[in-house]
């Protein structure tokens, strides 16, 4: 029996914007960011079945208005389109946190109704992928982003910001990057939060300043963290 999912937090009002949630953690992942602080995730096994996950929900029911589903990378299972089939049928509403790797499961998702609301993890543009990620899987966040862009579904872009991988020219040329693609909206910053484990060893991160000045005429940044 297949025990996707690694844990279950219960309520949150910080991962969804607007809405009272829960997340679905889900276990493994196709990318290996050294910045990762969820490495037991990223490793580890799940402990609960799909189904599981569903009698959780069907007990939140009046209670929660949104279910958010994270890890890892929770576009990687197989079960996705069923649950969130389920998930829609019990009337929430759906978030997804993704690296943009599945983009035909995300097309799916989005085709078929089951998803309102998308984070959208941009790591590092191409000449710094596959050092931020252990992958070569830009071509797939590419396109995953040109599927949101076509699709009118609301979404925001965030990154991870460890001041050793990426610097602030990195950033700007990130901003440059969504700009010329079309997107509009907030950029989120995400500075690194020091003294938590992570997949690998890294050195003290700093604070770079001045990155709200890197907004353009569409693009707000938000600093989070």
């Amino acid at each position: 029996m297949q025990r996707p999912i690694y844990s279950i937090t219960p309520f949150t009002l910080l991962d969804f914007p607007g809405k009272t949630a829960c997340i679905l953690w889900f276990a493994g992942c196709n990318m290996r960011c050294p910045f990762c602080y969820n490495p037991e995730i990223v490793f580890g096994k799940g402990i609960k079945t799909i189904d599981e996950a569903l009698d959780f929900l069907r007990s939140r029911k009046g209670l929660l208005e949104g279910v958010v589903l994270s890890g890892g990378e929770c576009t990687m299972h197989p079960r996705i389109v069923d649950l969130l089939t389920e998930v829609r049928r019990m009337g929430f509403a759906i978030k997804i946190d993704t690296n943009g790797s599945r983009p035909r499961t995300l097309q799916t998702l989005i085709t078929q109704g089951l998803v309102d609301y998308v984070a959208l993890d941009f790591k590092a543009l191409e000449d710094k992928y596959h050092l931020l990620t252990g992958s070569d899987l830009f071509a797939e966040f590419e396109e995953s982003l040109s599927i949101l862009l076509r699709s009118g579904l609301p979404f925001e872009v965030r990154t991870t910001v460890h001041s050793e991988l990426l610097n602030k020219e990195d950033l700007a040329s990130m901003t440059r990057y969504l700009d010329n693609k079309g997107y509009t909206g907030t950029y989120y910053f995400q500075h690194f939060v020091n003294g938590i484990p992570t997949i690998a060893p890294l050195p003290h991160s700093s604070r770079l300043p001045g990155l709200e000045g890197l907004a353009t005429k569409e693009i707000a940044i938000e600093i989070r963290g």
